[in-house]
């Protein structure tokens, strides 16, 4: 589905997903999504410029704005930057969230230290367009982190990944079903990254595989 969906458009999540993501990530994902903050800490210095590219509900760049760090984010979703908005206000953080398309995104080049893209790049109409406007609004020196789901990812991770989320009968069920086809339909393989990476402005890159996950490393 979402790889149907990725061939014809950017599509932007509305109504009841956005509220029912937000309420499951801040319910059952806190933990993983502060860990993301955490890590992304120790890949900076104080003081970084930071933008996190299609936020969802926004939890990651709160926690990063909570640490010190000038945080931008950007959703294609006015649904998803309302939340946002919601989020950071509860919470006292200061986060410039901002409507916009990765694959031509809002900001002057040379903007950001660094750049953290977590369970969306799989759904971009256009990923070759969202690398090289990742090259551009990074810094000459400047990092990115593209976090997302491995394709080559077996049935005892994505069943390990779903017991860390502590769901709930329904969403458990909802969540495995998503991993195996839905989400996985969509997802690229490490092999799929590089190729992606070879044709771009980046000459730098690490690829990781951990759980079901793919951590891509980006070096302007």
């Amino acid at each position: 589905m979402e790889k149907f969906l990725r061939e014809k458009k950017d599509v932007a999540l509305t109504g009841n997903f956005t509220k029912w993501y937000d309420k499951t990530s801040r319910e059952n994902r806190m933990e993983e999504l502060v860990g993301y903050a955490k890590k992304i800490a120790v890949l900076v210095q104080p003081g970084a410029v930071i933008l996190e590219a299609a936020p969802g509900p926004g939890y990651v760049a709160i926690e990063l704005a909570k640490m010190g760090y000038s945080v931008t984010g950007m959703d294609l979703s006015a649904d998803f930057i309302e939340i946002c908005k919601a989020n950071a206000a509860r919470e006292r953080a200061t986060v410039d969230f901002v409507q916009g398309n990765v694959s031509s995104m809002p900001f002057d080049e040379n903007k950001f230290d660094f750049l953290f893209c977590s369970a969306a790049f799989k759904n971009f109409h256009d990923p070759a367009s969202a690398l090289r406007e990742m090259y551009r609004v990074l810094k000459p020196g400047g990092k990115g982190l593209i976090l997302d789901m491995n394709k080559d990812t077996t049935a005892a991770t994505r069943k390990a990944a779903v017991d860390k989320m502590n769901l709930g009968f329904f969403n458990r069920l909802f969540m495995a079903f998503s991993f195996a086809f839905i989400l996985r339909d969509g997802a690229y393989r490490k092999s799929d990254f590089e190729a992606m990476l070879a044709a771009s402005p980046f000459e730098k890159w690490n690829i990781e595989e951990s759980g079901i996950s793919l951590y891509v490393y980006l070096y302007k």
